[in-house]
């Protein structure tokens, strides 16, 4: 099992990463950062604007009785980046999400899903 740290750090070594966060939704708030240093990315207003967005769907899934299914991730595909989000699904996370964002020239999207799931599958809290 992965601390938020260690878990933060295979994040960071995703083929293409610039920065990822574990994130409350229910808050907004930021628990763990980590970034590349090589954009301008605020890993901490990215956190609390993506709530909104996991909020929504949530409440989309509700009003469409989708409640046999649960979001594996979001995908925001940006011209030079993908922002990828990743609600954890296990009983002590719920209510948090992983948030990477990645360098569109450089990452592999199916790699990057690949080991997002497991860094959740590893991931302690």
């Amino acid at each position: 099992m992965a601390s938020l740290d260690s878990a933060l750090k295979d994040a960071m070594s995703i083929d293409g990463a610039i920065g990822v966060a574990l994130v409350d939704y229910d808050s907004g708030m930021a628990l763990g950062t980590l970034t590349d240093g090589s954009t301008e990315l605020d890993l901490n207003v990215a956190a609390a604007a993506n709530t909104d967005l996991v909020r929504a769907k949530m409440r989309t899934m509700q009003m469409l009785n989708l409640h046999d299914n649960e979001i594996e991730d979001m995908l925001i595909s940006l011209t030079t980046q993908y922002h990828l989000i990743r609600p954890l699904t296990m009983p002590n996370g719920r209510g948090l999400f992983l948030y990477l964002a990645l360098n569109r020239a450089r990452a592999n999207m199916a790699m990057a899903r690949h080991q997002l799931r497991l860094i959740e599958a590893g991931l302690e809290l």
